[in-house]
């Protein structure tokens, strides 16, 4: 073969090779996933996180083609497998996170090993619901229950399940919201210790998941006040506490899907695109429904924009109430 059409032979298989990266490049970062999905619930199996963790586990798991694996590291009210998720630097490791995770615990943990608005990828929230107030049965309800608490002064008091919870912040937010409210707070193990000192006139009310206040609001042993939203298909019986005359408040407790700050942007890109179709599901829907939860699926702009917002307020709470864990 004459040296100079050689030449142009090898010139154009080495164009048609290097033409050939960026396609050989693009179609390794779309192979992702590439090995099972660790799922880290920093609470026990039967918690709200770990129900909404295993809601959209399977439907994950069929959409991505590798199994989503739920991982129970509860301690430190979810701090612990946060931090796991934020270390992890596989990109097939995520999390499930609440509220505090990523809105109060920098300001309640000045040693939190990790930083909520730096160390995560934030992918979308995944249920949410308001809390219902909750009073003793003999109580009065709507502005007459307030009107009742301002007498009682700081012979009331409210439980919730420990310092620093949304059921502790939120209480302290809705002092600020209702002048004359002063009860002192009673920190509980569990939602279910709070409702039984509830009911036995121990303490006067308590912000409490309409999942485990309805079954009792229903039975007749609290009276049910109004919910921290607007009125929720959850609760539709309880009336929203702006009726009673509580302007400005909203609070709602969440779950959210987070990965590392490191998570590749295929990965982000693949999660959120099936995330936004499996949040729609109606059988997703319904299983969180049942729990007392609404499912919900935001954008990661959205839920970075939520966060930022409710951080401001628990930080100001925080702050303001001079509230410490011992």
């Amino acid at each position: 073969m004459h040296p100079s059409k050689r030449a142009l032979l090898i010139a154009a298989a080495c164009g048609i090779a290097t033409a050939a990266l960026p396609f050989a490049a693009s179609a390794q970062g779309a192979a992702w996933p590439t090995k099972p999905i660790r799922l880290i619930v920093g609470f026990p199996g039967g918690s709200t996180p770990d129900i909404a963790a295993r809601a959209i586990a399977e439907p994950l798991s069929k959409a991505l083609g590798q199994p989503v694996v739920v991982d129970n590291k509860p301690g430190a009210s979810g701090n612990i497998a946060a931090d796991q998720v934020a270390k992890a630097s596989d990109d097939h490791t995520l999390g499930i996170v609440i509220n505090g995770n990523l809105t109060s615990s920098k300001m309640l943990y000045p040693k939190l090993p990790y930083d909520p608005g730096k160390d995560f990828t934030y992918l979308s929230l995944i249920a949410t619901a308001p809390l219902v107030l909750v009073g003793q049965a003999s109580l009065p309800t709507g502005a007459a229950f307030f009107d009742a608490a301002r007498k009682g002064g700081d012979k009331w008091s409210y439980g919730s399940v420990g310092v620093g919870s949304v059921g502790h912040l939120g209480m302290e937010l809705l002092k600020s919201k209702v002048p004359g409210l002063k009860a002192e707070h009673v920190p509980y193990q569990g939602n279910p210790q709070v409702m039984t000192d509830l009911i036995g006139n121990q303490i006067q009310m308590a912000l409490i998941p309409p999942g485990v206040a309805l079954p009792q609001i229903k039975a007749g042993k609290v009276k049910a006040v109004g919910l921290t939203s607007g009125r929720s298909t959850l609760a539709p019986d309880v009336p929203a506490l702006a009726d009673a005359g509580v302007r400005d408040f909203n609070l709602e407790v969440w779950t959210a899907l987070v990965g590392p700050a490191n998570l590749s942007k295929t990965a982000q890109d693949r999660i959120t695109k099936e995330l936004a179709i499996i949040m729609k599901s109606p059988d997703v829907r319904q299983k969180l429904f049942e729990q007392g939860w609404q499912a919900v699926g935001t954008s990661p702009d959205g839920m970075r924009a939520r966060v930022k917002e409710e951080a401001a307020i628990m930080t100001k709470i925080i702050s303001t109430n001079g509230i410490k864990l011992q």
